[in-house]
């Protein structure tokens, strides 16, 4: 069977100037504002995780799949877009076997989401919650993060093979022990 796969994915999303923006971080509307801009949700949690998962499948990135040129995205819930990617996974042959995410933020704190995002990434990636880390710090006022000027997402992802196929190639087939490469 193919190896298990690891991606890594950051995004960054500057804070909007638009006082009605709700802010939105792995699906959950955070009471405190201002919104992050972008041309979706700017779920920047949901955004690095599809492109760690994207990145481990070998699939590109969520740019070139959900690009602002689709007017169809235009204020799209990012935890949809996540769940497209899974599926774009699936049919490629693997399963979400864990993420690891990391939010970088000097405002507003986050800490007490914590649970809440958890729980909706691991919804939208059909894993347990156990399989699905986040964490949260700042960058003691370095940058522009580090200003309050935005939110940055970090994210690892492993995908592990499910015995699928991989679109336009050839099936993925179990090794024989002890032979190597695919």
């Amino acid at each position: 069977m193919a190896a298990p796969r690891i991606g890594a994915g950051l995004d960054v999303h500057a804070f909007s100037a638009d006082p009605d923006r709700r802010l939105v971080l792995c699906g959950v509307h955070l009471p405190a504002g201002p919104g992050l801009a972008g041309h979706s949700d700017a779920d920047v949690g949901a955004h690095a995780v599809a492109d760690a998962l994207l990145g481990a499948a070998a699939l590109g990135d969520l740019g070139s799949r959900f690009g602002v040129d689709r007017s169809e995205v235009a204020g799209a819930d990012s935890l949809g877009l996540l769940a497209a990617v899974v599926a774009d996974v699936a049919e490629a042959g693997f399963r979400v076997g864990n993420i690891d995410l990391t939010l970088v933020a000097a405002r507003p704190r986050l800490a007490p989401h914590r649970d809440a995002m958890r729980t909706n990434l691991a919804r939208a990636l059909e894993v347990a919650v156990d399989d699905v880390a986040v964490k949260f710090t700042t960058t003691d006022g370095l940058g522009a993060v580090g200003r309050g000027e935005g939110i940055a997402g970090w994210a690892t992802a492993l995908l592990v093979p499910t015995g699928g196929t991989r679109p336009g190639g050839p099936p993925v087939r179990p090794q024989e022990p002890g032979v190597a490469g695919r």
